[in-house]
């Protein structure tokens, strides 16, 4: 079988093609700049050059139509007809509350997919533009949708639940959600086979740390708790990003800076984290660098982000009465040792004990704790295009 995975966002489309015989990518790219000049295709075929296609893209449908020309062009393809596409695997942000798990989609959880787009308007419309451009082109291929907010839904009530008046969850459904579900869910699953556990008999967080991150705690192989909440603002300080702040402060600086509710939101989800606090960068590598020069605003940034990921580390290990793996991955997670050291300095009394030596290592899986660390640390690249698959793989069999 033979998937197709598409990632859409506003003005991208993030794809993949997975022979699920053996899990083997057999092409895979990026369309962006959709609906904007300059757009481009990069075109990725196992085993052949890299291509660049530089066409008008109005529309995802348009981008998705370069998208399959490619994978079936003689030069540069990957499959020699669309009839070899079994499947189409879609990425969808929000599934609120009717979805706790992947389904094969059809006009009733397309409609519900709308339906959460009030609570994901940034992310489902275009996921939405995604499905339908997919199923004008390949009317006879299935379709799945595969929600980060799905391997969540195991949280129970009282982790879920906010403390502000329940009528508002009754009516307006305002509770934790969580994301990046499908990241937290794969990485978990191949940490345990990592240390030949059952992940039913272990207790782990995972720490899915890029522009975007959040940290989950996982027992019995189920989500827990998780650092995200209504919606990805939530949680740690972020690329840019605040994650938790005193509520009171949206009202402190709308009267003092005589902001609108618009403008502190803009704030709160472009204007701060890292880049915030830095003045820099929302980009990691970017701080690093600035930090080597002595920017004491860029180190502060760095630290707030590390202390933030220490402190969810150590709550979760209190809420599940220990900690058995710790997992690092997603962008800054895979790709910076200083990082993993700094959130792991400290944990030894949690039974944490990181090899350094063994920590100087990007973006491969490995371990990289001392041996006679109880609990195991581990450096596992995420990887949600092979979950989306592998859930559709199931799904339409």
């Amino acid at each position: 079988m033979k998937v197709l995975v598409i990632n859409c966002g506003s003005s991208s489309l993030k794809y993949q093609l997975i022979d699920m015989k053996n899990e083997e990518v057999l092409a895979k790219g990026l369309a962006e700049r959709i609906g904007i000049e300059g757009a481009r295709v990069k075109h990725e075929p196992s085993g052949k050059e890299k291509v660049l296609i530089e066409k008008p893209m109005n529309d995802h449908k348009k981008a998705i139509e370069i998208v399959l020309n490619a994978l079936v062009d003689e030069n540069h393809g990957a499959i020699n007809s669309m009839d070899e596409i079994n499947a189409v695997g879609h990425r969808v942000v929000h599934g609120g509350e009717k979805f706790s798990e992947s389904v094969i989609i059809d006009e009733n959880v397309l409609h519900a997919i709308e339906e959460c787009s009030e609570l994901a308007p940034l992310h489902n419309p275009p996921n939405i533009m995604g499905i339908k451009a997919c199923q004008e082109l390949m009317p006879n291929t299935p379709m799945v949708a595969v929600f980060d907010t799905a391997f969540h839904q195991t949280m129970p009530k009282s982790s879920y639940i906010y403390p502000i008046p329940y009528e508002m969850y009754e009516k307006h459904g305002v509770r934790r959600y969580g994301f990046h579900g499908t990241s937290h869910k794969y990485v978990a699953n191949r940490a345990a086979d990592m240390i030949n556990k059952d992940i039913k008999d272990i207790k782990i967080v995972t720490c899915h740390l890029g522009n975007g991150a959040s940290v989950t705690a996982i027992k019995n192989g189920e989500s827990l708790e998780t650092s995200m909440g209504f919606t990805p603002l939530e949680g740690l300080a972020m690329g840019t990003r605040s994650g938790d702040i005193d509520p009171a402060i949206i009202e402190f600086l709308m009267e003092k800076e005589d902001m609108t509710i618009d403008q502190v939101n803009t704030m709160l989800n472009k204007k701060s984290g890292v880049l915030g606090i830095s003045g820099v960068s929302s980009d990691f590598r970017d701080i690093e660098d600035a930090v080597s020069e002595g920017n004491e605003r860029a180190q502060l940034a760095l630290d707030k982000f590390n202390i933030r990921v220490k402190k969810y580390i150590g709550a979760y290990a209190a809420i599940m009465g220990g900690i058995d793996v710790l997992v690092f991955t997603a962008g800054v997670g895979e790709n910076s040792p200083e990082t993993r050291e700094e959130i792991c300095e400290g944990l030894e009394f949690m039974g944490i004990n990181l090899d350094k030596e063994a920590n100087n290592i990007r973006g491969k899986e490995t371990v990289i704790s001392k041996k006679e660390s109880t609990a195991k640390v581990l450096l596992i690249p995420t990887n949600e295009e092979l979950m989306i698959a592998r859930d559709t793989k199931t799904l339409v069999k």
